[in-house]
């Protein structure tokens, strides 16, 4: 095959290539809906400067995210609850660091020793 016939078999297919593409586009442009996010404004502007400084806006960020969930079969990172502890255990603690340096409270050295107390 000569070159002449392979560059233009070449840009015949490109030109393809970018028709099909920019079809695609356009499908995928006619296909979206918008959707309300209640935010604090405060964190909503935020993450526009985060994601603004990666180059994209809240928008396309949520999209990211969507994508990826449905990607993995799950919200793509871990969500846990912080490791801070609530006023009750907060409360539990001061107790038992109050009993621990109150003479007056008695010690239990084995379990045995304490369910016997019990028991009594």
């Amino acid at each position: 095959m000569n070159q002449r016939v392979f560059f233009v078999q070449f840009i015949v297919s490109y030109v393809h290539l970018l028709y099909n593409k920019a079809k695609e586009m356009i499908f995928m442009a006619a296909a979206t809906t918008n959707i309300s996010i209640r935010m604090d404004s405060d964190l909503k502007a935020r993450a526009d400067a985060f994601f603004g400084e990666l180059g994209m806006n809240l928008s396309t960020a949520f999209n990211v995210f969507v994508r990826q969930s449905l990607r993995e079969g799950r919200i793509p990172f871990d969500i846990s609850l912080r490791e801070e502890p609530n006023e009750e255990t907060i409360a539990a603690m001061l107790e038992t660091e109050r009993m621990a340096n109150d003479p007056n409270v008695k010690e239990y050295h084995d379990l045995d020793e304490l369910f016997a107390d019990l028991d009594a």
